[in-house]
């Protein structure tokens, strides 16, 4: 009976008796696998969050009529402008995917080329505060990110200017 017991709270953990490997989670949290996101890019084609994997990945949550959103901008697209170029130690690269909680084509379009938000990867379903991306992810705030490693695990939540450049710096092999 003790290692039945032993054996359930285990599983519940996420720890396997069988094979001493924790199991990888999905979830919002540090540690977690961060959970898939598909949304259309103005263009209408669809990008998977999974198919950036390989890649150091900040999952940015934004919209155009949010004034912190619009004021945090220019440090994003610092960041990606410095860290799109580096060697990472454990990652292919450096890639930013931006979700909008906009409802407006036209106002998120507009922010994006106001802002100069030079990646590729801008994805919304236009649905707001109602998008699924933030209800995946618990965003009841905005700007709000969380940054992935190279294998989709969640390392760090809510970066904002210098600590997003200190956590990035982190992760470099070279500039």
């Amino acid at each position: 009976m003790r290692i039945l017991t032993l054996s359930i709270i285990a599983l519940l953990i996420g720890f396997s008796p069988i094979n001493n490997i924790a199991q990888d989670v999905t979830g919002i949290n540090v540690g977690n696998i961060a959970p898939e996101l598909d949304f259309k890019t103005p263009n209408g084609d669809n990008i998977k969050l999974s198919s950036l994997r390989g890649n150091i990945v900040l999952i940015d949550f934004w919209a155009s009529w949010c004034g912190p959103c619009r004021r945090e901008n220019p440090n994003v697209v610092t960041a990606y402008n410095k860290y799109s170029k580096s060697k990472f130690k454990n990652a292919k690269g450096f890639k930013i995917y931006s979700v909008s909680l906009d409802k407006s084509k036209e106002a998120w379009m507009n922010a994006i080329k106001q802002d100069k938000l030079n990646w590729e990867e801008h994805v919304s379903d236009l649905q707001g505060w109602s998008s699924k991306g933030a209800s995946t992810y618990g965003v009841r705030g905005i700007p709000y990110n969380f940054l992935l490693d190279a294998n989709g695990k969640i390392i760090a939540k809510n970066l904002r200017g210098m600590t997003l450049h200190k956590e990035l710096d982190k992760l470099v092999k070279s500039l």
